[in-house]
């Protein structure tokens, strides 16, 4: 498959890839920087992380989802790409958004603050792990495509799963407790840290959104949020 950007982002994230050395991602066989130009491996499996969480396999499609994630977080025996963004530059929008919406935005705001500034067990992140960016790759299993380029705390990479706004059922109480307890049993994260990473997120997404001028879609990431902050207690 090939693939041609002039995007610096998605240049920069074509070389996260070509890093990973195909362990949790799509394998990358030739990268131009000259021209963005990226040969890379064909998913050719036939199942779909998005379709399996709608149809009744959420369970395991969160799992597929955290065991790519540790894959991409193993260590690696050469040193990550150059002009990587720290997290703190993604949340730059969110600290904006917050001072206008106020509320649980603001609220969320302060809780990404105090998250970036005391982050733990730094990595290569992912940036984007949702449904739609780890593929079937048939024999190879699921392996992730089109990473950001974004280090930080390793817990981020996992919220996605539980914020996705593709997927119809991510504002229901029940579906977020099920698949908050899939993610802990399957990476043993801390429940509290991870909670406060979601509302982080999920606020974040609901900023972006905002930017676009899409309420409603930003009025479904706070309710994420605030699903959040109650299992928090």
């Amino acid at each position: 498959m090939i693939k041609v950007t002039r995007n610096l982002d998605e240049r920069i994230g074509a070389r996260v890839l070509q890093w990973w050395g195909g362990n949790g991602a799509a394998q990358v066989y030739a990268y131009d920087q000259d021209t963005g130009a990226l040969l890379m491996e064909r998913a050719t499996g036939s199942r779909h992380l998005l379709h399996m969480a709608r149809k009744g396999e959420d369970d395991a499609a969160t799992s597929c989802i955290c065991r790519t994630i540790e894959q991409l977080h193993s260590k690696r025996s050469s040193a990550p790409p150059e002009e990587l963004l720290p997290l703190a530059d993604f949340f730059e929008s969110l600290a904006l958004m917050a001072q206008q919406e106020g509320g649980l935005m603001a609220e969320c705001a302060t809780v990404a603050a105090e998250l970036i500034n005391e982050q733990r067990e730094p990595v290569v992140l992912h940036g984007d792990a949702h449904h739609g960016n780890i593929l079937d790759f048939d024999r190879r299993g699921w392996l992730a495509i089109d990473p950001k380029r974004v280090t930080g705390e390793r817990y981020y990479d996992y919220v996605s799963v539980l914020c996705n706004p593709e997927l119809e059922t991510c504002t229901e109480p029940e579906r977020f407790a099920r698949q908050l307890a899939v993610v802990i049993n399957v990476t043993g994260l801390e429940r509290r840290r991870l909670l406060k990473w979601v509302m982080a997120h999920a606020a974040l997404s609901a900023a972006w959104f905002l930017e676009d001028a899409e309420r409603t879609r930003a009025n479904r990431q706070l309710a994420v949020a605030h699903l959040a902050r109650q299992a928090l207690g």
